[in-house]
């Protein structure tokens, strides 16, 4: 028998037999309604900012944020074609100048919660409304390089803003400790994204979005465990009836937490695994440590694997975040990968007013010859406004 099938069975058979004892930590401060039977017809507060949806026995809660993000310099930056250049026929050689990568965001968020025989009822969903500076050809046509001769054709990659694709980021239904529906894999999310800055994957970019079928156990002792079914999407798209597989164990405490996760690609019969550390030094510090490998690291797979885009067999992080006052919150991530890229990211975010956070970021990438075909060291950086609502 294969090692898909094995998979696969395991994998059906241990979410037929847990139990809805448990529930998942959706949105903070959810509260399950109670079930009476004479609600009011008009708005109620729930509590955690929900709101009884009238004439219902479901809380409902709205919010969500507006983002403005400016990126520079080699390491976030974009190309734009000169234009005077372009039109001047005079001098039609293509010249590409270094210019702003502006990002503008809004993200609209729903969660809805109500109590069951068999535990809170949840969803979720998230969805991103976006104008971004994005890339679009320029074609130049130059004069041939003979008499009679073919004219020769160049083509430019250049900055162009213009409005993205609405793109539906999470949408899943919850019971107990069940969650279905579109969410991002439990590689990246059951132990945690990263260090707390804004460009925390620069040598890890790939394997989030997914739709997926998985249970979430979580114990009074702060034991946790995860088992996720999931599809994958774009290039990484199952392509038989097996899933990608990955699941979780964690321990947390006052002090902390440890955990584990591990990932099976199953197009690729490939697998990756993290393992992480957090430690609350202190009221104001705290540190994490987390490292990850992969069995398909040679440079030909490089993009293969689902669960592991680092180039290399292994990849390694550290970062902190310390509180500098009551509005201001310094953060600094480490990240290194067995084909020698490296990446430094350092921010401070800011919160001017209640619900408004300033957050300048610096980056610097040190590429791999494997990869980029260089080892060339770039800089680049952020600023981030956001409005959280």
């Amino acid at each position: 028998m294969c090692i898909k099938s094995l998979l696969l069975g395991a994998a059906v058979a241990a979410l037929a037999a847990v139990s809805s004892a448990g529930a998942a930590d959706i949105p903070a401060g959810a509260q399950a309604a109670p079930a009476a039977d004479d609600q009011d017809s008009y708005v109620i507060d729930c509590g955690g900012g929900y709101f009884y949806i009238p004439g219902s026995k479901t809380c409902l809660r709205i919010s969500g944020y507006v983002r403005f993000d400016a990126d520079a310099g080699d390491a976030l930056g974009i190309k734009g074609i000169d234009r005077r250049m372009f039109y001047d026929s005079s001098n039609p050689q293509g010249k590409l100048n270094d210019t702003w990568n502006l990002h503008t965001r809004f993200a609209l968020r729903t969660a809805t919660v109500s109590e069951t025989e068999l535990g809170p009822l949840r969803t979720y969903t998230e969805a991103y409304f976006q104008y971004d500076t994005n890339t679009a050809p320029y074609t130049i046509t130059l004069p041939p390089l003979t008499p009679g001769g073919p004219p020769i054709v160049e083509t430019y990659n250049s900055a162009w803003a213009s409005s993205s694709n609405p793109t539906l980021n999470f949408a899943y239904i919850e019971l107990g400790g069940l969650r279905l529906g579109k969410d991002e894999t439990a590689f990246r999310t059951f132990l945690g994204y990263a260090g707390n800055v804004v460009n925390d994957d620069i040598i890890e970019p790939n394997g989030y979005d997914t739709m997926l079928i998985s249970y979430t156990f979580t114990g009074k002792n702060g034991l946790s465990a995860i088992l996720s079914l999931e599809q994958g999407s774009a290039e990484y798209t199952i392509d038989s009836y097996t899933p990608h597989i990955a699941g979780g164990v964690k321990y947390a405490q006052g002090w902390g937490s440890l955990g584990a996760v591990a990932g099976y690609d199953a197009n690729f019969d490939a697998w990756a695994v993290k393992a992480r550390a957090d430690f609350n030094v202190h009221d104001t510090l705290s540190v994490f440590v987390m490292g990850g490998w992969r069995s398909d690291g040679d440079i030909e797979n490089l993009n293969n694997n689902f669960y592991a885009s680092w180039g290399g067999d292994w990849i390694g992080w550290a970062g902190a975040s310390y509180l500098l006052t009551d509005k201001a919150i310094a953060n600094l991530q480490v990240s290194f990968d067995d084909s020698k890229q490296l990446a430094v990211a350092a921010n401070v975010a800011y919160q001017l007013v209640p619900g408004f956070t300033i957050t300048p970021e610096v980056v610097y990438k040190k590429n791999s010859n494997e990869i980029q075909g260089n080892d060339d060291g770039i800089w680049g950086g952020t600023i981030r406004f956001q409005r959280a609502f």
